[in-house]
């Protein structure tokens, strides 16, 4: 395929996702989040993948099919060994982030220089890593994405010699709020230095809550581009904010970030407020990142179908009964009623009995009723007490709800 035939390719299927308004201030809203999101979006995926594995129950027989997003809950699903997991992804960019890790998962020596690479992702010796080890194992397509250049002009490679995690629409946003953050007086990065619970507490009080109050913040907050960063398309926006004012929305997300689970045992908080993990130990990394990890990793990696594809496309070129366990993350939000039934459509044919599906919403209620026809739904069980549990256990935080739904 051509550069431009993929550029094109990419181009269609995002806006085929996302715009759902095209003649309208909506509309032009739409198109300009689908312009962003041809870029990195997320270095880090932003979901808990312990909590997504006590959903799942994962089997070694099973066939997993997920949105990759940045790749870290693919391959922390391997801890599991299941027969198979298909990441798929619209984003060109995602795509090849979730290709170098699988590659070095292989082709590395130790968990010491992985966890350089993609836990502190910060050294130069990265770079000579890349072009001798990686680079040569990499498909034309990732090598052509990470030897090029961002909009600032430099080999976006150098970004895990410089601060990956930084980097993307989410690491800038975060840096954003780090910076509004400072101009009113306040110090995000503090509260990485609280021992225990009551301290978390004591400095969310005073150094978050007070942010969100300010007009800078309010602002920005308000403007659905402006959060663009999180990975929130207009759709979405509208169904976190609801009737409330977007800031406070995020401030009592924030709240649950910071206070609701030890900081040591979140590396989501960690991210958010030190701007990086803090150790490869368990709760500070993702699981495909920890020590431990490593001596299985390489191998059960091969298990690892990445795919720049749409999830329904995917779907639809499966055998029917084929499939175990579908995680959409928060898709749905973004979706139209039309879209919405065709997944649901190729989830129904593909499903095994005792399939499950695993996704979040920006709201607190499951989307589905009223907008996925009944006889598509009629045949799974939606687990209300396992979801509410779920979702109080999510250290990402930033979602209404987690969802689940079994196959009878």
């Amino acid at each position: 395929m051509s550069v431009q035939a993929g550029s094109i390719k990419q181009s269609t299927i995002l806006n085929d996702a996302i715009l759902q308004n095209r003649a309208s201030k909506a509309g032009l809203l739409e198109r300009a989040f689908s312009l962003a999101f041809r870029g990195l979006v997320y270095p880090q995926i932003w979901e808990d993948p312990i909590a997504d594995m006590e959903a799942l129950d994962i089997q070694p027989d099973h066939h997993i099919v997920t949105i990759a997003s940045g790749g870290c809950n693919a391959l922390s699903y391997l801890r599991a060994n299941p027969a198979k997991i298909t990441a798929v992804d619209l984003n060109a960019a995602h795509i090849a982030l979730n290709r170098l890790k699988s590659v070095a998962a292989r082709q590395l020596n130790s968990h010491g220089e992985f966890f350089r690479f993609f836990g502190q992702a910060n050294h130069e010796d990265n770079l000579a890593v890349y072009r001798d080890r990686l680079r040569p194992h990499l498909d034309a397509a990732s090598r052509k994405y990470w030897d090029g250049r961002d909009h600032f002009g430099q080999r976006r490679i150098n970004g895990f010699a410089k601060g990956f995690y930084r980097k993307g629409l989410l690491g800038n946003f975060i840096g954003l709020v780090h910076f509004v953050g400072r101009l009113g007086g306040a110090q995000p990065s503090l509260m990485m230095t609280a021992l225990t619970r009551d301290e978390q507490i004591e400095l969310f009080e005073r150094h978050i809550r007070p942010l969100f109050q300010k007009k800078l913040m309010r602002f920005l907050c308000s403007n659905p581009m402006a959060l663009f960063g999180l990975g929130i398309p207009p759709a979405q926006y509208r169904a976190l904010a609801g009737d409330q004012h977007m800031a406070d929305v995020l401030c009592e997300r924030t709240r649950k970030l910071a206070c609701e689970f030890p900081m040591a045992d979140n590396y989501f908080a960690q991210q958010a407020f030190g701007r990086a993990y803090q150790s490869a130990e368990p709760g500070s990394v993702p699981p495909y990142l920890e020590r431990d990890s490593f001596a299985w990793l390489g191998e059960r990696s091969k298990k690892l179908d990445i795919r720049h594809q749409n999830f329904i496309e995917f779907l639809a070129s499966q055998d029917a009964g084929s499939m175990d366990r579908y995680i959409l993350l928060d898709a749905q939000d973004w979706m139209t009623d039309q879209q919405l039934n065709r997944l649901w459509s190729e989830i129904d044919r593909t499903a095994k009995p005792g399939a499950r599906v695993l996704f979040r919403t920006a709201a607190e209620e499951t989307l589905l009723p009223g907008r996925v026809a009944d006889e598509l739904l009629a045949a799974w069980d939606y687990d209300v007490e396992l979801s509410q549990a779920l979702t109080r256990k999510d250290r990402s935080a930033i979602y209404g709800a987690m969802h689940l739904y079994r196959l009878r």
